[in-house]
């Protein structure tokens, strides 16, 4: 549904800022056809966005004119000047790095082609107007209209990874200490669908920066994405932690089977938090991080009496309760309250 309600909006956006554009080109007496191509390519997820492409593209499309004319005047209408119109304009625009208004000024070039037949000076600055009203009414329009605002779907966003990386968590221990012979493939591909809504996160987290700063009344938010951003850290890391686990020999770990019960009601706890923000309790945590960390000890004093020799690579058990001790910080970081607050407000605006 955030996705439907996402695109939805920018579709709506479009809409509008085509109809304004044309009803401006035909008050002008302008044809059209190049104002809404450059509106539609204009609304963008951001208006910072909007405009920093817009300033790009405006030159671009100023040199695939000019070009087009001068073909034009050279050739006629004939197959050379398309090519021509079409080759000098990708290569001027690469070579001046306007990367983000190369297609926007290809296609006006082409299409000036097929429209200009006489008055060549007069045609290039008519494509001047069409572009800059394209421009300006799709900037106007994302500015003015549903002005884009992503700042609850970042804190759902990041609600529902870490809802995810609990399931994962809770999965990936039941594997470790009780189904050793299971296929982990399957692991690997939820963690990397966890990292891949984490970039996606981050960049509505970019999106929502880039608006912050260019509008004064949402400046205020910036403490609340600070808090988000270090959330969506603390949730990477877990990510990394959790790919650390499934490449364990998970055959030679040598835990009794009540050993095996205290890790797992310690990893059921972390993921319950991590799947209900509510239920979340400092004291009870840290209560479950002690035990872990006295087993973690306990194991690595182990080690140290049995050898005589200090062996070269650490055991499998020992890994795994470092990972496990290293989530659970992260997740007693994920939830500090001095952090909590103010993004979280947003839901009640």
């Amino acid at each position: 549904m955030r996705n439907f309600h996402f695109h939805g909006i920018r579709i709506v956006k479009t809409g509008i800022a085509i109809f304004l554009t044309a009803i401006i080109c035909e008050w002008f007496h302008w044809p059209p056809v190049f104002a809404v191509i450059t509106a539609i390519v204009t609304i963008e997820p951001t208006v910072s966005d909007s405009i920093k492409k817009g300033i790009v593209r405006f030159p671009a499309s100023a040199i695939g004119s000019a070009y087009a004319v001068f073909f034009i005047a050279l050739f006629g209408n004939s197959p050379i000047t398309y090519t021509l119109a079409a080759v000098f304009t990708i290569l001027t625009c690469y070579k001046l790095n306007l990367h983000a208004g190369l297609l926007v000024a290809t296609l006006t070039a082409v299409a000036m082609v097929e429209v200009i037949h006489s008055n060549y000076l007069i045609s290039f600055f008519i494509r001047l107007g069409t572009t800059t009203t394209g421009l300006l009414v799709s900037i106007s329009v994302n500015m003015i209209v549903f002005r884009p605002d992503y700042r609850k779907d970042i804190l759902d966003s990041i609600q529902k990874i870490g809802a995810r990386a609990g399931t994962i968590l809770e999965q990936t221990f039941q594997t470790i200490l009780y189904d050793e012979q299971i296929d982990r493939t399957i692991d690997g591909v939820f963690i990397h669908q966890l990292n891949k809504e984490i970039l996606k996160t981050e960049t509505l987290i970019r999106f929502q920066r880039d608006e912050s700063n260019l509008h004064p009344l949402m400046g205020g938010d910036r403490e609340g994405l600070l808090m988000a951003e270090k959330q969506l850290s603390y949730l990477h890391n877990l990510d990394y932690h959790l790919g650390n686990l499934r490449y364990l020999p998970l055959n030679k770990i040598s835990w009794s089977k009540s050993e095996r019960d205290i890790i797992m009601d310690a990893v059921t706890e972390l993921s319950n938090d991590l799947k209900h923000a509510t239920d979340y309790n400092s004291q009870k945590h840290q209560l479950q991080l002690k035990n872990i960390t006295d087993l973690f000890w306990e194991d690595n004093e182990e080690i140290t009496k049995n050898n005589e020799i200090h062996p070269t690579q650490f055991p499998p058990e020992l890994i795994i309760l470092y990972e496990l001790v290293t989530i659970y910080n992260l997740v007693d970081r994920f939830y500090n309250p001095d952090l909590k607050n103010s993004f979280q407000q947003v839901e009640r605006k």
